[in-house]
């Protein structure tokens, strides 16, 4: 409505600019008035006879000119006057007639001036007072056009436009999920009689997310419960695997032939371990779904950094540096995962020995878990945290992954408010831990 409004307001400047021009030209334009033929005719014929009576003025009473007029000497003293308003005359002058554009006439007599003819016909008036009448008409017609255009303006905006963008308004919040504002019914406007079907819609839409959200953490919650529940049996079938190869181990000392299923239950040893992985990651992503992935930060000597990596390195591959002596504020259970996962991808994924070093940085301790693989491409560096995503490269390898393992380590350190950084080097791949101090 707002271009329309300034249409408006241009079509009410075009009028203004022409009424004032029109009114301009008739005031400056009366000055080059021409008289008529007609006039002019008539004032000759009065102004002739004058002329050839004028010692007795008087006899032009009895012609009839079909017109008024006045004549004056030179001291303009009325000599004759034929007007029915003799009154209004009584002062008039050469002088005032040229100024007010009545047509006259020089009597002479001997090529000389005695006096003048004024004719009383007014054209100019006429024309004047025409003029007027016109201006006045237009611009009362003007005034009423956009008055109209205004009020219709107006009534559109109220009844279509204003409705149609809070119906658009609505829309837009209903589209980023804003579902608790209702949309106000107004039944006055074009759009009343579906306001109401609206915010209905609205409201189903509320319940039904509602309903989504449950649904989505019972099932959540379900898969919580599975992931715990499968602790159990894997972890019976870890140790029971344990004491059938320490049973075989010292069997085969006298008997010797145990070396395969010594092979198939370290296979299923191995497996168990990767489903207990498995099983750990699925259980904290699901648990921070849920909002219950919980954290218990308490005070650390830093050399339970060491303990941590000892045991999560069974391939031996970890080179660590001096740790400094410091307090960490961690959660170390938490500090395990996060380290775990960690090494078990560098283990997936390169291959290569890795070092760790660490270092005093302002108020956290930096530790950089570094090692000589390939490293990560690019464009998949800001991705590489991201939940369930799993790179170019486990695609050509034969590692099993969930893609979560840098997930739950980056959500766990900033839960620890620290921060996890994964970058490239010259030579390989390194991720910096920012362990807060106390």
């Amino acid at each position: 409505m707002r271009n329309y409004y300034r249409f408006v307001a241009f079509l009410a400047i075009l009028f203004i600019l022409g009424i004032a021009a029109f009114t301009l030209w008739g005031k400056y334009g009366i000055k080059g008035y021409t008289r008529n033929d007609e006039i002019t005719v008539q004032l000759n014929e009065i102004k002739t006879d004058a002329e050839e009576a004028w010692d007795n003025l008087d006899n032009l009473r009895e012609r009839d000119y079909e017109a008024d007029y006045l004549i004056l000497d030179m001291q303009n003293q009325i000599l004759l006057m034929n007007a029915k308003s003799s009154g209004e005359y009584e002062d008039f002058t050469l002088e005032r007639a040229i100024k007010e554009g009545y047509p006259y006439a020089y009597a002479m007599i001997d090529n000389k001036v005695v006096g003048s003819v004024i004719l009383l016909t007014d054209p100019v008036g006429s024309y004047a007072k025409a003029r007027s009448t016109i201006i006045i008409g237009v611009s009362i017609l003007g005034l009423i056009f956009i008055g109209g255009a205004l009020v219709f303006g107006k009534y559109v905006e109220n009844r279509l436009v204003n409705p149609f963008e809070r119906m658009k308004e609505f829309a837009g919040l209903v589209a980023e999920g804003k579902l608790d504002e209702p949309l106000m019914m107004d039944r006055s406007n074009i759009f009343g009689a579906f306001t109401e079907s609206f915010d209905i819609m609205r409201e189903e839409l509320a319940e039904s997310r509602k309903r989504e959200v449950a649904l989505q953490k019972k099932e959540k919650e379900l898969v919580a419960s599975l992931s715990h529940d499968l602790k159990t049996p894997i972890t019976g079938i870890k140790l029971t695997t344990e004491l059938l190869q320490a049973k075989l181990m010292r069997d085969g000392e006298t008997k010797g032939d145990n070396g395969e299923i010594l092979e198939k239950l370290g296979n299923i040893s191995s497996k168990a371990e990767q489903i207990d992985a498995l099983v750990g990651d699925l259980f904290a992503s699901t648990l921070d779904d849920l909002g219950e992935f919980k954290v218990s930060l308490k005070d650390e000597e830093s050399l339970v950094i060491g303990d941590i990596v000892r045991k999560y390195d069974d391939r031996g591959l970890v080179s660590a540096g001096e740790i400094p002596k410091t307090l960490i504020n961690v959660d170390t259970k938490r500090l395990g995962q996060v380290i775990g996962n960690i090494i078990s991808n560098s283990y997936k994924y390169a291959e290569t020995k890795i070092d760790i070093t660490y270092d005093i940085l302002e108020e956290f301790l930096e530790m950089r878990i570094r090692d000589y693989g390939p490293g990560v491409p690019e464009d998949e560096m800001s991705l590489i945290a991201n939940k369930f995503y799993r790179g170019k490269k486990w695609a050509e390898s034969k590692e099993e992954g969930s893609g979560l393992g840098l997930y739950i380590a980056k959500t766990l350190m900033e839960k620890m408010k620290g921060e996890m950084l994964p970058a490239n080097t010259e030579d390989g791949f390194c991720i910096t831990l920012l362990i807060p101090l106390s």
